[in-house]
């Protein structure tokens, strides 16, 4: 394991590999080798000494992906800083949380991004949050006037920092209640990009496309850190995830793995000019998020070259990987499971009364070691409820683990839907309606029913052209293939699921959508 702060990593790197590209922006057209990007990373990290920053001070960064949220991740770290990642797609009231809960006393952003002007935002919150002293828009004068000539004073605050010290804090999507800041020190997170690099036999001559955002784990772990750990290029393609400039930068960085969660891969594959890129240079990369159809993973390996693909599964709170699939796993293994538990951690499923279950039984995922956080930020009685006495981090998802240790996700433990007193994972029946040929993707929800406690409803996503799909069309399609019970009652189509940031299908939001409909079905048939 690496006892290294996050600088010290960058040194080694730095030393390492001096020549070798390290970090490149094609939007901005900006590349750093490994010595210039260590350079510049001190020279900003001398300048936020200089501005009046110090060890332990909490500092937001709001802004999609470019070169200076990479800049401001590792000068931070540099100085005992700790860096606060904020959601790009927050609104006013929740970055005023944040901003107030963490107790940031600056924050850095774009100037805007879609359409959300991020600037004005940080003015209208700004005096309902009295600690904020500062705040710092990248590609601005005071953002440049921030580098320092030199390193002067980063030594002599970087010997004072520890690997075990907090460097980041990220906030939970927040589906109950209030977000919560997830407390991960250099050791949680340079660890888990090292390991995860690793694992997908990363060395300096490999080249990262890192579409998915840097405020989250995927980014800014499973990406910059475990290309910074192995000295590989960390490619920015897009400021957010844009399939076509994706598959561009791939071509023209001769990029040897790619990252992304299911839906983004197959926006990629749905291209129309897909075949005109040239993507002989990938082998490998990272799926996570959400479980891959087995469709859509044949199509990376054979037409995408990715024949290396990983799956990776975990949480925020354990910065974030818990289990991987190998390289040379079989397909199956990479749709079927989620892997086996990462190298330096444990993993085990438990009942509902915290017991191990046997092999092959469902029960709740749980795991412990160098990855689990700090804690969440100023919420000792939060972090209680999901780290136990022992150590082990209650992830809330549901689980079954075979003989040779590979973990299949059957779903969230708040997700299973009872049927009339039957447990139903709706994991299992999206992966039955992905066999529909008509069907590109689905979402599998649990909504009220007076009979039944909860019924089935089906949200599917039609290939172009298809015809609308009918619960009487899936129940024919699904006639002695699929258990009755397990049949949706309800079936709808949408042309795209409401996703976070980071890709992931917000269930919550469709099932307030769906029980709104059948509300207003109800009260028009009264």
């Amino acid at each position: 394991m690496l006892t290294d702060t996050t600088g010290q990593a960058l040194r080694r790197s730095a030393e390492k590999w001096p020549d070798r590209e390290a970090l490149v922006d094609i939007p901005a057209g900006r590349r750093w080798t490994y010595s210039q990007l260590r350079q510049d990373v001190r020279r900003l990290a001398s300048g936020l000494l200089s501005a009046g920053l110090r060890r332990g001070d909490r500092v937001g960064v709001w802004s999609p992906n470019r070169w200076e949220w990479t800049l401001v991740q590792f000068a931070t770290a540099e100085i005992g800083v700790v860096l606060v990642t904020v959601n790009p797609a927050y609104r006013a009231h929740e970055v005023e949380f944040v901003v107030n809960q963490a107790g940031l006393r600056w924050v850095f952003a774009a100037q805007r991004f879609k359409d959300s002007d991020y600037a004005r935002i940080l003015a209208e919150v700004a005096p309902s949050c009295p600690g904020l002293e500062r705040v710092v828009l990248f590609g601005t004068e005071p953002f440049s006037e921030l580098f320092a000539d030199d390193d002067r004073g980063v030594d002599a605050v970087a010997a004072t920092l520890s690997a075990g010290d907090a460097v980041n804090v990220q906030y939970t999507s927040g589906t109950t209640g209030r977000p919560k800041g997830a407390t991960l020190s250099h050791g949680n997170i340079l660890n888990n990009g090292y390991f995860v690099g690793e694992l997908l036999a990363y060395t300096e001559a490999d080249r990262v496309c890192i579409p998915v955002p840097f405020y989250h784990c995927f980014g800014m772990v499973m990406g910059n850190l475990a290309c910074l750990t192995h000295g590989a290029a960390m490619v920015i393609p897009a400021p957010s995830f844009d399939p076509e400039a994706t598959l561009a930068a791939v071509a023209a960085e001769s990029c040897t793995s790619l990252y992304g969660v299911p839906t983004m891969f197959i926006a990629e594959l749905a291209l129309e000019n897909f075949d005109s890129f040239d993507l002989s240079s990938l082998r490998t990369g990272i799926m996570a998020g959400s479980p891959c159809p087995e469709h859509v993973m044949r199509q990376v390996v054979s037409r995408m070259h990715m024949d290396q693909v990983s799956i990776c599964y975990g949480m925020t709170e354990t910065s974030p990987v818990s289990t991987q699939t190998r390289t040379d796993d079989p397909i199956e293994r990479r749709v079927g499971t989620v892997g086996r538990v990462g190298p330096h951690l444990e993993i085990k499923i438990v009942d509902a009364a915290g017991d191990a279950v046997e092999r092959g039984e469902v029960g709740e995922l749980c795991t412990r070691g160098y990855s689990v956080m700090l804690g969440y930020w100023d919420e000792p009685e939060k972090t209680a409820e999901v780290v136990d006495a022992d150590g082990w981090m209650h992830t809330g998802d549901l689980a079954i683990m075979d003989d040779a240790g590979y973990v299949q996700i059957t779903g969230r433990s708040k997700d299973m839907v009872i049927r009339g007193g039957e447990n139903i994972y709706p994991r299992e029946v999206e992966e039955f309606l992905y066999t529909h040929p008509d069907v590109l993707d689905a979402q599998v929800i649990g909504v009220p029913d007076e009979k039944y406690g909860e019924e089935l409803m089906a949200w599917v996503v039609l290939r172009d052209g298809a015809p609308d799909l009918s619960a009487d069309d899936v129940r024919a399609f699904a006639a002695d293939r699929l258990a009755r019970q397990k049949i949706p009652r309800y079936v709808r189509s949408i042309e795209q699921f409401p996703m976070t940031v980071t890709g992931k299908v917000r269930k919550v939001e469709l099932r307030e959508m769906a029980v709104d409909e059948l509300s207003s079905n109800r009260s028009s048939e009264v």
